[in-house]
């Protein structure tokens, strides 16, 4: 049987992805087993993510999207590493793993000093900024918007900022479901990593007290998340598709 947390934590992480699509005018679907969206979305996220085992039901929406010929690479977030895309066409793109913060380790990171000052995001003009800044740390040059403004109308996400001399230099998103707050796209100078980490996550049990965090990570990303307290809960994979 599936790790209830493992559960919410790929809901959670779907319902971030929705919001993401739905505020560049595309929301998908959600279905008991699966998340999905049939249109084009933004770079780095996927056209569907799987909510339980798998079934025939989530295959038969996947060969769906396949059948829409979506624009080359697109993915399919397979939140439990359960699914075999292979004969589909699929190549995996990245394993990860599932992390999960208690809400005693949140809490107390939540009153340890901070190594800079970290606010919430609150403007558009703030929100260019600290997607440059995350752009930047992550090496993408394609220069179109992913984070919209009318995020910031969504009162279960916070989009965090961490500042130094009034300059951007760490970010990261909490968004908030199921009674657990998700952390993601962290970025930090590589100097900075670990400390821009723990300040992130301080800010984040402050947003939204007393509830667990969750996330995904692999490679180093995963071993200071685990340095941090995060317990990793199990496997996912990310399958993509090119034409």
């Amino acid at each position: 049987m599936l790790d209830d947390r493992i559960i919410r934590a790929a809901r959670n992480n779907a319902q971030w992805c929705d919001a993401v699509c739905r505020a560049h005018g595309n929301p998908g679907e959600f279905h008991d087993d699966i998340w999905l969206n049939r249109h084009r979305v933004p770079p780095f996220y996927p056209n569907a993510g799987t909510l339980a085992e798998p079934s025939p039901h989530q295959l038969a929406l996947i060969d769906e999207l396949i059948g829409t010929r979506l624009p080359s690479g697109w993915a399919v977030k397979d939140s439990f590493s359960m699914l075999d895309l292979s004969s589909r066409g699929f190549e995996v793109l990245f394993a990860a793993h599932w992390i999960y913060l208690a809400v005693s380790r949140a809490r107390k990171d939540a009153t340890a000093g901070k190594a800079m000052r970290w606010k919430v995001v609150q403007s558009d003009h703030e929100l260019a900024e600290w997607e440059s800044a995350f752009s930047r740390s992550s090496g993408d040059t394609g220069g179109d918007r992913i984070f919209l403004p009318s995020l910031l109308q969504n009162r279960d996400i916070g989009v965090l900022a961490g500042s130094r001399d009034d300059r951007i230099v760490a970010g990261a998103v909490a968004n908030r479901s199921d009674d657990i707050v998700g952390w993601s796209n962290f970025f930090a100078t590589r100097s900075e990593l670990r400390d821009c980490a723990f300040d992130s996550v301080a800010a984040i049990a402050s947003l939204f007290p007393d509830l667990p965090i969750v996330g995904y990570e692999h490679g180093d990303d995963l071993r200071h998340a685990n340095a941090l307290g995060f317990e990793s809960l199990g496997p996912l994979r990310v399958w993509t598709l090119q034409s």
